[in-house]
């Protein structure tokens, strides 16, 4: 005998998901004969996508405290979080409003932001890019058989989403961009396994931990890079705190330590807030397609379609590109070669164009790969508005600049290292770009160390090490790889939200703790 009843958004909340909460149905199916009464299975039910998770009654209250605030915090964001690009405007709001809460006028304030509107326009391509030439890279044969050996190397859900974080964040230390495409395209390849039974939301959240945790403290820190390049230090700055180099920020044996605990608690979060297989909502239960199929080319059948399938012009392209690479290679550091865009997308679309091999095979895979990156291609310049409002509205150094003078000010020796972690955390949310806000704030930031005689390299890693957690809240930098994961962002803000609450107060006071073992360090 089988009974109907509605269970809604709590029997999501037990271990399910859904794009529509109030959708789900419940049936409760009769006992296997011999078993106890009440043994029975729930099964819920959902719609767009159809989503169905088995689980015992008694297996409810078996959750780990971690896997119940992820999947509490993912139920919760089903139902209230919204849409990328409605966040957007809701951040953009929130500005508006706290300019004008300054003094902005608003015609001032409608100015900087048609004025910076297009400013993100060269970073919004590469983004795009970022996105698309993955999508090339992974959809051909050879990636596509790498990627298998990869992925054959977990052996249980929860492992996967571990093994998937810590190569996100072991790639990050190299290159940001390089953390999206490898970490999104390794989650899909393992949910290819079902056998694992692994939480497709999970392993994306583990996918995104290179950019939400550990980016900033590698060699694509963009205000590492900074102070470490005079000739792309603003004036102002260069004077207040001369060049301070890699070996005194992120090679200081302080900030590695911060990345390695980093790492080890951000893989132990992602394993015990990860679903067991029986709770698990996998990538068919959610109703994506992770497969990556290869469109059969066709041969030629007019002159015309003979250079699509000949290497000939592929081969021509690759060499060009190539020797614009060796001359980059050897006329700069290669770890500024490698954390640049121009010179990432471009060695990416090439290794694209080596492995299709044939024209007309590439094209088909880009075209396929274009649909994905329509939030980015929205979003990004509403965040160049807001950023133009934080920076230029007010007529002098910004809301953002105020907010780090109030830092400085009210800061002591002991307490500097955790209020600019406060600050780069808490203006990180409207501002996500981190080498935008450096700029914006690190003139009173360096300031106000100079003056407390607080390390200059130690206050860069104090903004890094809590400038990339806000990434694990705002869903800016989530855009390349829900494109690459077909999910939304709302998907993934549980198990985000829950590394966000662990990680803040252990980078914290890691970072007023370490504090005390450097020294003042001069300008050069």
């Amino acid at each position: 005998m089988v009974e109907i009843q509605n269970l809604g958004a709590p029997a999501i909340a037990a271990g399910g998901t859904s794009h529509q909460l109030g959708d789900a149905v419940g049936r409760r199916v009769a006992p296997p004969l011999g078993a106890p009464p009440g043994a029975g299975r729930i099964r819920t039910v959902t719609s767009a996508p159809q989503v169905a998770c088995d689980r015992d009654d008694a297996e409810a209250g078996r959750r780990g405290v971690l896997e119940a605030i992820a999947l509490g915090i993912t139920a919760w964001s089903q139902r209230w979080f919204p849409d990328t690009f409605i966040f957007a405007l809701l951040a953009l709001a929130s500005v508006v409003f706290g300019a004008l809460l300054i003094g902005a006028r608003p015609s001032a304030i409608a100015m900087a932001f048609g004025d910076g509107f297009w400013n993100l326009i060269p970073f919004t391509m590469q983004m795009v890019m970022v996105v698309i030439t993955g999508h090339v890279v992974a959809s051909a044969r050879p990636t596509d058989r790498l990627i298998k050996k990869l992925a054959g190397l977990p052996r249980s859900g929860r492992g996967a989403v571990v093994y998937v974080a810590i190569v996100s964040m072991t790639a990050s230390l190299l290159s940001w961009a390089m953390s999206v495409i490898v970490g999104g395209l390794l989650a899909r390849e393992l949910a290819q396994r079902r056998e694992l039974r692994m939480d497709y939301r999970a392993a994306g959240a583990a996918a995104y931990l290179g950019l939400g945790a550990t980016w900033t403290l590698g060699l694509s820190s963009s205000a590492a890079q900074l102070q470490a390049n005079p000739e792309s230090m603003p004036k102002e700055l260069l004077a207040i705190s001369g060049v301070i180099p890699f070996t005194k920020t992120i090679f200081l044996w302080q900030s590695i330590v911060i990345a390695a605990a980093i790492m080890m608690i951000a893989g132990a979060v992602a394993y015990l807030s990860a679903p067991k297989s029986d709770r698990a909502v996998t990538a068919e239960s959610l109703g994506i397609e992770v497969t990556t199929r290869e469109n059969p080319v066709s041969a030629p059948r007019r002159p015309g379609e003979w250079l699509e399938h000949s290497p000939i012009l592929t081969l021509f392209l690759i060499s060009l590109g190539c020797g614009w690479l060796l001359q980059e290679f050897a006329a700069r550091s290669a770890i500024v070669v490698i954390s640049s865009l121009n010179a990432y997308n471009l060695a990416l679309l090439l290794l694209g164009l080596l492995l299709h091999w044939r024209p007309r095979r590439f094209l088909d895979a880009f075209s396929t790969a274009v649909s994905a990156t329509a939030g980015i291609l929205i979003q990004f310049p509403i965040y160049a508005g807001l950023g133009a409002i934080l920076v230029h509205a007010t007529g002098d150094y910004g809301l953002s600049g105020r907010l780090a003078t109030i830092g400085a000010h009210a800061a002591s020796t002991d307490s500097f290292p955790v209020l600019v972690g406060l600050c780069s955390a808490f203006t990180g949310i409207f501002l996500p770009s981190g080498g935008g806000r450096w700029i914006i704030e690190a003139p009173f930031i360096m300031q106000a160390a100079n003056g407390l005689h607080v390390s200059l390299g130690w206050a860069v890693v104090s903004f890094n090490a809590a400038g990339a957690l806000p990434n694990l809240i705002n869903p800016f930098w989530m855009a390349p790889l829900l494109g690459i994961l077909r999910l939304n962002a709302r998907d993934l803000m549980g198990f985000t939200l829950t590394q966000f609450l662990v990680l803040g107060p252990i980078v914290l006071t890691l970072l007023w703790a370490l504090a005390k073992t450097l020294s003042s360090h001069p300008l050069v």
